[in-house]
């Protein structure tokens, strides 16, 4: 399997460390990486069977929280990059919470194999980014959405 080696997850303060699909110090969750492949960004992982839709295929919901992580993560690389940094710097990322995620499964996504989610971004506004996803079992795309993001508000740390 395919690994990210600086993820901007772990950027992420300790305090919004704790997602269920993202957060490093969540230890029951997924720990999905998020990282840049040339202008793109991506997450690599392979679902547990616990994540199964019917036998042999991965629950929908699951990747609904992929490409919902996916989005985000992707919209903080985005912004970390755009303030001169990039994953592996010392400097703390901006965290990202969900404004909307738009899910479209095009075919049933076998279990077993290592889903790439590939991440194109553009920004709509100053803290508020689009990002298209596509999810690939191997060569296949199964499904795709778009997550809009915006910068995690303030009143969220206290």
């Amino acid at each position: 399997m395919t690994t990210i080696e600086h993820a901007i997850q772990d950027n992420y303060p300790n305090d919004f460390a704790h997602c269920y699909g993202c957060g490093r110090l969540n230890e029951d969750g997924h720990h999905f990486r998020t990282g840049w492949e040339g202008n793109q960004t991506v997450t690599y992982y392979t679902p547990d069977k616990k994540y199964t839709a019917v036998p042999g295929f991965v629950y929908g919901g699951f990747l609904a929280s992929l490409i919902d992580c996916h989005g985000t993560g992707s919209a903080s690389l985005a912004l970390h990059r755009k303030n001169g940094y990039e994953p592996g710097d010392e400097e703390e990322a901006p965290r990202f919470v969900t404004a909307s995620l738009e899910i479209k499964f095009t075919k049933p996504t076998p279990q077993g194999v290592t889903l790439k989610a590939i991440g194109n971004v553009e920004e709509v506004r100053e803290n508020k980014f689009r990002t298209e996803i596509e999810v690939f079992a191997e060569e296949e795309k199964v499904a795709s959405g778009t997550v809009v993001a915006v910068v995690m508000p303030d009143h969220f740390a206290k």
